[in-house]
């Protein structure tokens, strides 16, 4: 990080070629203060102390929703601290964002017309040509704020809500995938991580903390599918989800990686749910097609738009390495820390794999009808991680959960190799990093981690003036 900061500025002073005042970052230092500070600080104190006990105690179906509501608070304190209009109210209205061809001039009043026409307008040399984020992703993304304007919750701080409550459902999504696929113990070390994440700083609020929260639906769903929980429906919702999210981010079909990786770790009849899995997969592109709207050829257009703007001249030789700069900025140092602990997990796995070691499903059983916790779940001190490591032997859930985290990073990775991913890499990778999270839940002191977290977190959102 330190050196993409020095190299950064030095590539921007003399050759004015990154576009971002803050390299690798898209923002500019401006230190200040505002009416979220005392929020995020006191919302950051109270989960560093209770956020552990109260992962491992919590009943299932109560740590779930705790995980949403505390994660919205954060991500909204974390945005006051710019400010209402600045923050939240402002940041979708901005001229490159979405809600520029709703208002003042809506150019989406005849919906099936401006998909047929969609394509025509991606170019920048074409007439009235999209701004940046609606001629950067197929239209689901920019209907969706239509469609929040047709029921009257028009305007940037409806847009900016929509952004950060449903952006905070993706933990509570992620925690159903690592229960239902590598057990509750490691669920709830993953809570408070997922939570209190410095990834916060750029879910509120940017439109791909709600990509990223649609995308963790979608595995959630599929993981839940091929584990044997209703796998027609679940099956069938997961389908329909990722088929949505292709539609709101063209790079988001790399999302098939994570969703490999959910099916092979499946503990139930893998095969079964797929055929539904499919058929839901068609329903949104088909849809899409009807309606006029070509997905290749608007992706075919995008990356000619791309080079014709700041993503041509920004040098690939330098973001191909920043960018991850920027990853361990939105993951925090906890993540990182857990990356290695991860990579021995995979090679636990890999290595019970390769000698025909039986790697046991881990078995989750739920809450009992009293709200307790049953047989094989996380109860106990031991499991919050204070003083202890966790297991991640080939014989518990931890190379299960590393299978999701380096799967994860291995979706970034090749974002990063293809070029497209030239800077903004802080929101355009959100949906990817939020898997990275949980691999924190290798540690041990999670307290001292959740500090670092924090800090992290509002150190960026007080010394720059992020562009989300």
């Amino acid at each position: 990080m330190a050196t993409a900061a020095v190299v950064g500025y030095a590539i921007e002073h003399n050759y004015g070629t990154l576009f971002v005042s803050a390299a690798p970052l898209y923002g500019r230092w401006g230190p200040h203060v505002g009416p979220g500070t005392a929020a995020a600080i006191a919302v950051a104190a109270a989960v560093v102390v209770h956020g552990p006990p109260l992962a491992a105690r919590l009943s299932w179906r109560w740590l779930l929703p705790a995980a949403w509501g505390t994660g919205t608070v954060w991500t909204f304190s974390l945005a006051l601290i710019d400010g209402w209009q600045r923050g939240v109210a402002g940041r979708l209205t901005a001229r490159y964002e979405y809600l520029q061809v709703i208002s003042p001039v809506n150019r989406f009043h005849d919906i099936p017309a401006a998909l047929r026409d969609f394509t025509n307008h991606i170019l920048l040399h074409s007439p009235d040509h999209w701004p940046a984020h609606i001629a950067g992703h197929p239209p689901a993304a920019t209907l969706t704020f239509v469609y929040l304007d047709r029921i009257g919750l028009g305007g940037g701080a409806w847009a900016g809500v929509w952004c950060v409550t449903v952006g905070a459902t993706a933990a509570p999504a992620v925690l159903v995938t690592i229960r239902t696929l590598a057990g509750e113990a490691l669920a709830r070390r993953s809570a408070p991580f997922l939570v209190l994440a410095p990834a916060a700083v750029w879910m509120g609020t940017s439109a791909d903390g709600y990509f990223a929260a649609v995308a963790a639906s979608a595995v959630a769903l599929l993981a839940l599918a091929v584990s044997g929980h209703r796998p027609r429906t679940a099956g069938l919702a997961s389908g329909l989800l990722l088929g949505l999210t292709a539609y709101l981010s063209y790079g988001l079909t790399l999302f098939a990686v994570i969703a490999g990786a959910a099916v092979l770790l499946g503990t139930g009849s893998r095969l079964r749910p797929l055929p539904f899995v499919l058929a839901g997969l068609t329903v949104v592109p088909v849809v899409f097609t009807l309606f006029g709207f070509n997905w290749w050829d608007a992706y075919r257009l995008l990356v000619t738009r791309y080079f014709e703007g700041a993503g041509g001249v920004r040098p690939y030789g330098y973001w191909v390495w920043a960018n991850l700069a920027c990853t361990v900025l939105i993951a925090g140092p906890a993540s990182v820390a857990g990356l290695r602990r991860a990579g021995w997990a995979t090679v636990h796995l890999a290595t019970a794999v390769c000698t025909r070691t039986p790697v046991p499903a881990t078995r989750t059983q739920g809450t009992d009808d009293r709200g307790g916790t049953g047989p094989g779940t996380a109860g106990t001190a031991t499991d919050t991680g204070a003083g202890s490591e966790t297991d991640i032997g080939p014989g518990s859930g931890g190379p299960r959960l590393a299978v999701l985290v380096v799967a994860a990073l291995i979706a970034l990775l090749l974002a990063d190799l293809s070029g497209m991913s030239k800077a903004e890499t802080e929101r355009i990778w959100l949906p990817f990093v939020l898997w990275m999270l949980p691999a924190a839940a290798f540690l041990p002191r999670p307290r001292a981690w959740l500090i670092a977290q924090a800090t992290l977190a509002l150190l960026l959102n007080h010394l720059l003036l992020t562009g989300w």
